[in-house]
């Protein structure tokens, strides 16, 4: 069971018996309509009005509207709605009455009623009713309180976790329907909350958009006619419902178990216990080198293709190992979603099929944690800042369900993601037994299972940062699987690097704040002025400081454009986004001067600034008079800040003042936005040689495994990248068991023009022309690859202007608005559907089916040589005699390429083409390394229209 549904499951479970109260009239409203804006000429095409009284459906009105305008293709698409079903509708002016008399006393609902109430408003303004005003509740503001942790707030996708009945999504009358059963549960939901959480809910609910204040006065008022009972792990501590912490008891296993040693013993724990399972020979091949592996003291590596079942092939060997010894296996993953899909999925399903107890876990980093203290105070602010008010609100729903604290399991909105990081959990300024909260403490309990548990889940990232503080956040270990692990040197890169932005350090400052600001500087000046103490630094000297390096990180960053902006004239480059390597040649240059001034004198008001605040805090904190609750949490707040403050200082010095030569350092920013997307960063030119010192060398088996980890059946670059020796290591590939030569094909044009033979415009116009025919031949549910955003942007406009496609539904990454999530479940919505994507869609991405059947690879996914890493690579590898094509481009490409490929195939019963644009795969002799790494599938090889002909055959 996901997160989601167990905790949508336990909201059913609390008792209440009361008499309904909300029995008023509301009428839950869809429209369909030609486009978003009314004011733009955008026009109705269908309405669906449900209307509810005393809790229960009792009506639906529903109809067609002509709307004087053809429908455009997209919304066709989109609805189903074409222009002959509203030929013979009414227009909307003959309805209007019907739709007036229908609103008046009640409450408006819809699913985003800025949407839908101001395009009916529109309509019925322009149909002579011009005096209304309605109450309405927004069942999207509704659902991101009383559903927190939702991935999702559209409509299709909340009706589909919830099981609604959803026949025609965007279609009005299917909407109305789902969005009023919503209204309907979502009531249920806020009548079964504890009559505390309730009352903080009603309080603030007056701040939000819609009148959803009124609702949940109602729904209390109506509570407080009777005795609550609530359920016996729930508890009100502080005036704030929540989940009881339970600990297990310390682990005392005396069965004695023996890992099942051959195939017949593990298929038959296997089939015995897991409805439909299908024994896979490569699984169990896997599962006994992992066990290998942690039983012989050897690292490992596992290369394990499509559909082999990695996931039960790690877990099972681990459970045994970890039961077996007394040991705990940490198992690490590159995302959230695979940490908690092995936890809620895999690690349940295992828990019916192995012979023992089990305890497993999810352990991350301190700051992912709420902190009970500050989060209770900030519910005493005064502060109307309406995502601060939403958020609050989630979280104190959130906290009757929540058994982990983690607010990872959060939907936050972008402004929730600010105010998350005033409550998030950073550590105690005072003693920790202090905290009135500290025996509730999140990431106490967190790690009090962790301590107890024989699998612990955590990501790359917490992974290591724990082998690089001092204080370690995991339970101490010698076992690891890490899953995703092509991802690892990556991880490893960004944990052990560093960065500076230009709009991170205003937002730090603006926290900070001046002393007219009434911001953090200010209210820590008004608690030492209240204590009577006398700082070293005077108060106007230190607002003075903040004034200055406020002035002067402009200064800086003003100096840093002008290196950006002069490098885009220099070189005519038409990529508006720049990176420019900072060497030791950069820095000897005279221009440099400046700007290293500069550099410093930010670091010393900085440091001022820093010893003003630590002097205030250690003097408070030292203070005879004990400090208020209140004023705990903030001392609380304040010195989580100074601590994120403190590494800005050591950033600012260690990238510009003091670099390193084992650190590669560039600039980057945006020349449309200049000084604010300038940053400045810096990675490890090897972060393998770090690993090796710090984690491999310390650990007594670590099992890497991904789909793709091996060039030329080869693992030498994987562990050339991470400095991983040979000695002590177990090496296995396991291909994928489909059959990839009856449900693949991989086709490769020969009439387009070699790529350092055309000029860059000819090139896209020729990729424009073969991506269209295909598109024809498919029919859509193609997902395009490419290695550039601007070849992605200049391909995808170009394809729209030729009118060509306007039947097919075109989403784009950076163009289409959406998350990489949103535009992968919109593409996956209509039948004829083209997604562009770049750098992330060429992995993560799973379009299972026939949503996906034409993968097209637009061009090798070789790096740019003059990227920073990649410049600093080439030079180290020129150094020591060898050729940086061969040694790092080539095999980076290529196991780039297999993420890619192996975006197409995801299960036995999927089927469709791989098209690969670029020549070079057959005409370079390095061809051969992209095909021989990749499984085996008929290639076609011929002009364009050939290739079609095979598609439209094989599709």
């Amino acid at each position: 069971m996901s997160g989601f549904r167990r905790w949508l499951a336990l909201a059913l479970r609390f008792s209440y018996k009361g008499v309904d109260d909300v029995s008023r009239k509301y009428v839950v409203v869809d429209l369909e309509t030609t486009g978003n804006t009314h004011d733009r000429g955008d026009k109705i095409i269908q309405i669906s009005a449900v209307v509810v009284e005393n809790l229960k459906i009792i009506s639906q009105y529903t109809t067609f509207v002509n709307p004087g305008v053809p429908i455009p293709p997209f919304i066709e698409e989109l609805t189903g709605i074409h222009d002959g079903m509203v030929a013979t509708a009414p227009a909307f002016k003959d309805i209007a009455v019907d739709i007036n008399e229908l609103l008046i006393d009640s409450i408006f609902v819809a699913h985003n009623v800025p949407f839908d109430l101001g395009f009916l408003q529109g309509e019925l303004n322009e149909a002579g009713f011009h005096n209304f005003s309605f109450e309405s509740v927004d069942t999207v503001e509704l659902s991101k309180i009383l559903l927190p942790e939702a991935p999702s707030y559209k409509l299709s996708e909340l009706s589909e976790m919830l099981g609604f009945d959803h026949e025609n999504p965007h279609q009005a009358d299917s909407d109305a329907l789902v969005t009023a059963e919503l209204l309907l549960m979502l009531i249920e939901k806020a009548r079964k909350l504890p009559l505390v959480t309730l009352e903080k809910l009603t309080h603030m609910a007056f701040q939000l958009k819609s009148d959803i204040g009124s609702l949940f006065q109602s729904i209390l008022t109506d509570k407080r006619k009777s005795i609550e009972n609530l359920p016996d792990d729930l508890e009100v501590y502080r005036g704030i419902a929540m989940k009881k912490k339970i600990i297990p008891e310390a682990k005392s296993y005396e069965l004695h178990v023996d890992y099942p040693s051959n195939t017949d013993e593990k298929i038959g724990l296997l089939t015995g216990k897991m409805n439909g399972y299908k024994p896979r020979q490569g699984q169990i091949e896997m599962m006994d080198t992992v066990y290998a592996a942690l039983n012989e003291d050897k690292h490992a590596v596992i290369e394990a293709g499509t559909g082999i079942g990695k996931s039960l092939a790690y877990l099972l060997p681990s459970l045994y190992f970890a039961f077996e010894h007394k040991q705990p296996v940490i198992i690490s993953t590159y995302t959230i979603q695979m940490q908690d899909q092995l936890l809620n999925n895999e690690m349940e399903r295992l828990s019916k099929i192995v012979p023992f107890p089990f305890r497993a876990t999810i352990l991350k980093g301190r700051s992912n944690y709420l902190n009970m203290l500050k989060f209770e105070q900030s519910l005493n602010d005064n502060e109307g800042h309406y995502d601060s008010v939403l958020t609050k609100m989630q979280l104190l729903v959130w906290l009757v369900f929540t058994d982990t604290g983690d607010m990872d399991e959060l939907n936050f909105s972008s402004g929730g993601h600010v105010y998350k990081q005033r409550i998030k959990h950073d550590g105690w300024f005072f003693q920790q037994e202090k905290d009135p909260w500290y025996s509730r403490d999140f990431y106490m309990h967190a790690r009090k299972l962790a301590s107890n548990a024989d699998i612990v889940i955590t990501n790359h990232s917490m992974l290591l940062i724990d082998t690089e503080t001092e204080v370690n956040v995991l339970p101490e270990y010698q076992y690891v699987i890490i899953d995703e692990a092509h991802h690892f040197e990556r991880a490893a890169r960004k944990c052990f690097g560093k960065k500076i932005e230009y709009n991170s350090l205003k937002f730090w400052i603006g926290r900070l704040g001046t002393l007219d600001k009434k911001l953090l500087f200010s209210r820590l000046e008004k608690m030492i002025e209240s204590k009577g103490l006398s700082p070293s630094i005077h108060s106007f000297e230190l607002d003075k400081a903040i004034i200055h390096l406020d002035e002067e990180i402009d200064d800086l960053f003003m100096l840093l454009s002008k290196i950006v902006s002069k490098n885009h004239r220099k070189k005519s480059q038409k990529s508006l986004k720049q990176q420019i390597r900072i060497t030791e040649n950069t820095r000897s240059e005279s221009k440099w001067n400046p700007l290293a001034m500069c550099a410093e004198r930010v670091f010393d008001y900085h440091r001022q600034i820093c010893k003003g605040l630590e002097e205030r805090l250690t003097s408070i904190k030292q203070h005879e008079k004990k400090p208020t609750e209140s004023e705990q949490a903030f001392l609380e707040e304040a010195n989580s800040f100074v601590k994120g403050w403190l590494q800005i200082g050591e950033k600012i010095k260690q990238l510009i003042l003091s670099p390193s030569d084992q650190e590669v350092i560039w600039l980057e920013g945006d020349v449309r936005a200049l000084p604010n997307s300038i940053g400045i960063f810096s990675q490890p030119k090897s972060p393998g040689d770090l690993l090796a010192e710090s984690f491999f060398a310390n650990k007594n088996s670590v099992v890497f495994t991904s789909a793709t980890l091996t060039v030329n059946n080869s693992f030498n670059f994987f562990l050339s990248e991470l400095g991983l020796k040979r000695d002590q290591l177990l090496e296995k590939i396991i291909a994928s068991p489909f059959d990839y030569r009856k449900i693949a094909k991989l086709m490769i044009p020969s009439d387009l023009p070699e790529i350092r033979g055309a000029s860059h415009d000819e090139y896209i116009e020729a990729i424009a022309g073969h991506l269209i025919a295909i598109a024809d031949a498919t029919e859509g549910r193609m997902l395009v690859l490419f290695t550039s955003y601007d070849m992605l942007s200049k391909t995808y406009n170009l394809m729209k202007d030729t009118g060509a496609l306007d039947d097919f539904v075109m989403l784009a990454q950076g163009i289409t608005a959406g998350s990489r999530s949103r535009l992968t479940k919109s593409f996956q919505q209509f039948n004829k559907a083209i997604l562009f994507g770049t750098s992330s869609f060429w992995e993560g991405v799973d379009i299972p089916g026939k949503d996906l059947s034409c993968l097209v690879i637009v061009r090798l996914p070789f790096s740019p040589p003059d990227e920073p890493i990649t410049e600093a690579i080439y030079e180290d590898i020129k150094k020591s005699g060898k050729n940086p094509f061969s040694v790092h481009s080539l095999p980076e490409a290529v196991i780039r390429f297999k993420q890619g490929f192996g975006r197409l195939i995801r299960g036995e019963t999927d089927r469709g083409v791989v098209i690969v644009l670029d020549r070079r795969i057959d005409t370079a002799t390095y061809g051969r390394a992209f095909l021989r790494s990749i499984p085996d599938v008929p290639v076609v090889r011929g002009p364009l229209k050939e290739i079609i002909s095979t598609i439209e055959k094989w599709l």
